[in-house]
């Protein structure tokens, strides 16, 4: 399959970050690169930087990009650990970092990596690869109990336990392997109230183990500060997220970066020594415009929050 990729909210990206043709940008989250070229369009003696940590995103981007060469610096690694990925390149002081939290078009389209339950294929929802952990291991591994936590607070999914319930039995019969497997097991786990009902439990399921795998809110939790030390004074970090549990960390880490005092506030003087570190740019989210919505309705839920390093 072609690796397609629009970019979500792109005007506003660009309008976020502010960019100076002169400026040094990090990518956290290359994907397709959709974001990355309208970054580079703008630079004239400046530089990006891009890090993903799907090999086959890198492959395709670097083609798609491959006139910017001399100013685009392509790193395979999780933006999770930057700080330790810029270490050898030198590269601090940063203008402006962004990351696209969540799954490329590419990765729901391609039925191999298995992170769709469109289509039938095999259950993977590895983005890097080379790791071990992968979406078979979690379902036909993790004790009953793990299962209804991750289905709980990574998907929020009201019929967690029945849902886990009924793999640990469907398990012991046979291997769960494929989507289709995990689409028959969570039907028959829940209250028949609809077809709309019954997709919004799978999608939450889906969504759950994918972000088990991947350990997305982690690594989205040790991104935050990193990005933030690594951008020079005035500098800005853009976060689009497409869930709310996303949103919530960012926000979240948002405005603590804000806050001058975290003492108790019954305290008679701040002995915290907590500074200010961020100054938030958008108090409330910026979404998709209709027009975009329209063309590309997978930005449906796409939140972009803004803050700016003091």
């Amino acid at each position: 399959m072609e690796f397609t990729h629009v970019p979500v909210l792109k005007d506003e990206v660009i309008k976020a970050l502010k960019i100076e043709a002169d400026g040094l940008y990090l990518d956290g989250t290359l994907g397709g690169g959709g974001h990355s070229e309208e970054i580079l369009k703008r630079l004239v003696g400046g530089r990006l930087i891009a890090i993903d940590q799907d090999e086959e995103a890198i492959d395709f981007a670097k083609k798609r990009l491959e006139t910017y060469a001399d100013k685009l610096k392509v790193v395979k690694g999780n933006f999770r650990n930057m700080k330790e990925l810029m270490m050898p390149l030198g590269a601090f002081g940063f203008n402006g970092i962004l990351l696209d939290i969540g799954v490329s078009s590419y990765q729901l389209d391609e039925g191999e990596r298995g992170f769709t339950f469109r289509e039938d294929s095999p259950l993977d929802m590895r983005m890097d690869k080379k790791q071990n952990l992968n979406a078979q291991v979690v379902l036909n591994e993790y004790a009953q109990d793990e299962l209804t936590k991750i289905f709980l607070d990574y998907g929020e999914e009201r019929y967690s336990r029945r849902i886990a319930r009924k793999i640990v039995e469907e398990r012991k019969l046979r291997p769960i392997k494929m989507s289709s497997d995990l689409v028959k097991i969570i039907s028959e786990s829940i209250p028949h109230e609809g077809k709309k009902s019954e997709l919004k439990s799978i999608m939450r399921i889906f969504q759950a183990v994918r972000i088990e795998v991947n350990d997305e809110l982690n690594a989205l939790k040790d991104a935050i500060p990193q990005a933030l030390d690594l951008l020079r004074p005035s500098g800005r970090l853009a976060i689009i997220t497409f869930h709310s549990l996303e949103d919530r960390i960012v926000k979240q880490a948002f405005n603590y970066e804000a806050l001058d005092c975290i003492c108790d506030p019954s305290m008679p003087i701040c002995t915290c020594d907590k500074k200010v570190t961020g100054k938030i740019i958008n108090k409330k989210p910026i979404i998709a415009s209709a027009r975009e919505l329209k063309e590309n309705p997978r930005a449906k839920s796409a939140k972009l929050r803004i803050i700016e390093k003091v």
